[in-house]
């Protein structure tokens, strides 16, 4: 109310609607990986991340080496933030040699951005909603077990 009158705003402009990934959603991915990973004969750790690059839900397998929860982690924000999956390309999608893949990294921060394959964004209706990386296997491995988990929920990896 402003001086006895109500004034009414059209929100539509401020405020935009968007989706959401849920535990549920996370859950049915990390299950995917899981499988894919123990078919493959490989303990991977995987991390599923939100559209901000929060963790949902991060897991190791039995037997998977430590660090790969760091690079799981590292590798989903840094496809949620790309909205592309991650490899030897920068931002911009140029090609970087390995000097300049560091330096992306130093100058992102070490847990925003890798040169790593195995972060695919998460895509639904042309909108990123998460991100997800897997990490202790081989790197085709581990491409194709994030991959397969994004397409398990629905969802694509391309915008």
């Amino acid at each position: 109310m402003t001086g006895g009158w109500t004034v009414y705003v059209d929100s539509s402009k401020y405020v935009a609607n968007s989706k959401r990934l849920t535990l549920a959603g996370a859950k049915k991915m990390m299950e995917s990986v899981t499988a894919g990973a123990e078919k493959a004969g490989h303990a991977v750790a995987a991390a599923i991340v939100d559209a901000g690059g929060h963790a949902v839900l991060v897991q190791r397998m039995d037997g998977g080496r430590f660090h790969t929860l760091h690079s799981s982690t590292t590798k989903a924000v840094c496809a949620a933030s790309n909205k592309r999956p991650t490899t030897m390309k920068g931002a911009a999608g140029q090609v970087l040699d390995s000097t300049r893949a560091l330096g992306l990294s130093l100058a992102a921060g070490p847990d925003r951005w890798t040169a790593m394959e195995g972060g695919y964004p998460i895509i639904v209706d042309g909108e990123c909603i998460g991100g997800i990386g897997v990490s202790g296997a081989d790197w085709e491995t581990d491409e194709r077990l994030a991959r397969e988990a994004v397409e398990a929920i629905g969802a694509g990896w391309k915008i």
